[in-house]
């Protein structure tokens, strides 16, 4: 994969790292149950990245904590982890000090306040306990241990270290929220020493949210069996390597998209042609159309129609051979 990322200029890795730091952000949230604004996310990692967007959109306050949690445990992966480090992440996810509708202490392990920490499922009344995390009295002691083993000895593999800083963190559940989202950015600081890399060019979280089912079966069974961790650390390492696949299929699309506007650099294109062709690029769902066009493009059906003709006669878009009650549009290559 990054020998792959090696044979693109700096603006497509750019590309690369914006688009996987936005998938990670927006999927790591929504395997916690919030699903946050894609152009906001995106747009507060372009400010950061010094990246130019389409369309930039103002973020709030928690999706630039979630964005500076992220870059900070890629940029910094080499900084020791530190009670006030992860102080400064929890208090970065919930900078209001509520979550949700509910008051949280912020920027501190849980208390006694919080009540008992479990996971539960199913309707009130009939609810399942899946985990019970350890009492709060006990979340100085057992993240102190934590921290000294991760910052400890160094000789374990580190895939395999990220998989165990994972569990170990999530098990302690040493917040009163937002712990799933900071075991997953812990866990990916470990892998950004692996990468060496400046970017992130693969998503752990995204490939957990595609698999959340099994991630959550895994997690209960280590987390109520015994010390081995043996199967859990196995799936662990399936999910990175299948996340790698996945940012291989997705530098190569990053190529392919550089290799359309190097061909096609000669030839003119307005404003809107140029947006409209960048998220068609991207993939979005359905077909291209002069309605859909119109519409990405904000202009009128005459407009859009003029700017596909345009763009059929300079041989960039054809129409589909595909039949329906509108003309579908591809790429003519």
């Amino acid at each position: 994969m990054l020998a792959q990322l090696d044979l693109l200029g700096l603006a497509s890795r750019d590309e690369a790292t914006l688009q996987c730091l936005t998938d990670d952000a927006l999927r790591t949230s929504e395997i916690e149950g919030e699903r946050l604004d894609e152009d906001a996310v995106r747009s507060s990692f372009a400010r950061r990245l010094g990246v130019e967007v389409a369309r930039p959109r103002s973020a709030p306050r928690s999706v630039d904590g979630l964005v500076e949690v992220l870059l900070d445990a890629l940029w910094k992966c080499r900084d020791p982890l530190t009670e006030e480090r992860l102080f400064g992440w929890h208090g970065a996810l919930f900078p209001t000090g509520y979550s949700g509708l509910g008051r949280i202490e912020a920027g501190c392990w849980r208390t006694a306040k919080t009540g008992p920490m479990r996971v539960v499922s199913g309707p009130h009344g009939r609810q399942r306990t899946h985990f019970e995390a350890p009492p709060a009295d006990r979340m100085k002691r057992e993240m102190a241990a934590f921290l000294d083993w991760f910052n400890g000895d160094a000789s374990m593999d580190p895939v395999v270290r990220s998989g165990i800083a994972h569990l170990w963190f999530v098990t302690v559940h040493p917040f009163a929220d937002g712990n799933g989202r900071i075991a997953r950015a812990i866990g990916d600081l470990m892998l950004a020493r692996v990468d060496g890399q400046q970017g992130r060019f693969y998503s752990v979280s995204s490939q957990i949210a595609a698999e959340r089912a099994d991630y959550y079966d895994m997690l209960e069974r280590t987390q109520k069996g015994t010390l081995d961790v043996t199967a859990w650390v196995a799936w662990y390492i399936g999910c990175v390597s299948r996340a790698v696949t996945r940012g291989l299929a997705s530098a190569k699309g990053v190529s392919a998209r550089a290799g359309f506007w190097a061909r096609h650099a000669g030839i003119p294109l307005n404003e809107r042609q140029t947006k409209v062709l960048r998220r068609f690029l991207l993939g979005f769902e359905g077909d291209l159309t002069a309605t859909k066009w119109a519409k990405l493009a904000k202009c009128s059906p005459d407009t859009a129609l003029r700017d596909l003709n345009d763009l059929i006669g300079k041989g960039i878009l054809r129409k589909s051979a595909s039949g329906g009650r509108s003309t579908k549009y591809e790429l003519a290559e």
